[in-house]
């Protein structure tokens, strides 16, 4: 019997790609390495990732989780902030699983600074489909029937809300084959949730995430109001969709190892279907209010977390009287403190203050 060699990274290949490089984790930039092949494998798995998604990676680092996420047949746009890494991604692919290269785009970046999908890398097999599918949509008349066995994806859920039986057959030109629908990551600890939600809010067609984070961030992640770890984190999270806890990880898989414990949060967007648009799946309930005035409504209601929201409000309303005015307008008891707040009640009193005015 022959014995396969697996092309993904263990400990002495981490440690081997490191001395070449040059590479000494710091923790400045949270590089924490996962040199376990079981682990990355695991962690695809929970991500859901099937072959042909488009998957955003954060910080891959070495690429132990990029490759795992190739394997299963994923497209990967890698961003990582630390030029050595990123200049060397593409060779440790080439070398280990050549035939995914096309596969696999890199940009030096700091994920912080993705505003938009223009920000993205685009694998060479995606730009290549792409280039098919508008090529097929621009040569097409306006009135064009469908191609038959495939389905008018957007037109058929928005009439009976349902998906086609086989939304395989979903017609390429609805949308944007090179823009993400995952966000696949091994996050650096020190500015998760700002990375985490500002990617969220930069690219609405990432419909699900699964990241790895310091255990204590996954539970404020995918904290519930009344807990005691529901805070900012978990009221802004909830704002795209709803996050839950994952796996616990092992602290032996990575080197250097860390002084934490991590754990992963497993994400759906609201109204995430498979295969649905990112046009087309919006956030219902919250549309009619800015992710900016709910944003300042969360954070003034957990400034002071400990004062009722009469008082908590005070300074973001004008004055405790009118934050009790808009309470109340809101059907909300001023007496409640902002742990006992969902992302709707959050909504209603930025809806109040507009109303109000």
């Amino acid at each position: 019997m022959t014995k396969t060699t697996s092309a993904l990274l263990g400990a002495s290949h981490i440690r081997e790609l490191a001395s070449t490089l040059g590479i000494r984790p710091t923790k400045t930039l949270g590089q924490n390495f996962v040199h376990d092949a079981g682990t990355v494998r695991r962690i695809v798995r929970e991500a859901g990732v099937r072959p042909g998604d488009v998957v955003l990676e954060v910080g891959p680092g070495l690429g132990s989780l990029t490759l795992a996420l190739l394997e299963a047949g994923a497209a990967v746009c890698a961003v990582e902030i630390d030029p050595v890494l990123a200049g060397a991604l593409e060779s440790t692919v080439a070398a280990r699983m050549p035939e995914a290269v096309e596969r696999l785009a890199v940009a030096n970046l700091d994920a912080m600074d993705v505003k938009a999908p223009s920000n993205l890398p685009v694998p060479r097999l995606l730009r290549s489909e792409e280039g098919r599918a508008h090529g097929r949509a621009e040569s097409a008349p306006e009135t064009a029937e469908l191609e038959p066995g495939s389905v008018d994806f957007a037109g058929e859920t928005a009439r009976t809300g349902r998906l086609p039986e086989k939304p395989e057959q979903f017609v390429a030109s609805t949308r944007n084959l090179a823009e993400p629908s995952r966000l696949v990551a091994n996050l650096p600890y020190n500015v998760a949730v700002p990375i985490f939600l500002g990617l969220l809010e930069a690219l609405p067609s990432i419909q699900a995430a699964t990241v790895m984070v310091q255990a204590e961030v996954a539970d404020r992640l995918a904290a519930s109001p009344g807990s005691r770890t529901y805070g900012v984190p978990s009221a802004k999270a909830s704002w795209y969709g709803e996050a839950a806890r994952g796996a616990k990880i092992s602290r032996n898989v990575f080197w250097p190892i860390p002084n934490v414990d991590s754990a992963l949060v497993n994400f759906k967007r609201h109204g995430a279907l498979p295969w649905l648009p990112a046009d087309v799946a919006g956030r219902g309930a919250f549309a009619d209010v800015a992710r900016e005035d709910v944003f300042a409504v969360i954070d003034a209601a957990f400034a002071q977390r400990r004062k009722t929201l009469r008082a908590a409000l005070a300074t973001w309303a004008g004055s405790a009287a009118r934050a009790e005015d808009l309470l109340v307008f809101a059907g909300i008891d001023p007496k409640a403190r902002g742990e006992q707040l969902g992302i709707a009640e959050f909504a209603a009193i930025a809806r109040a203050a507009g109303a109000l005015a």
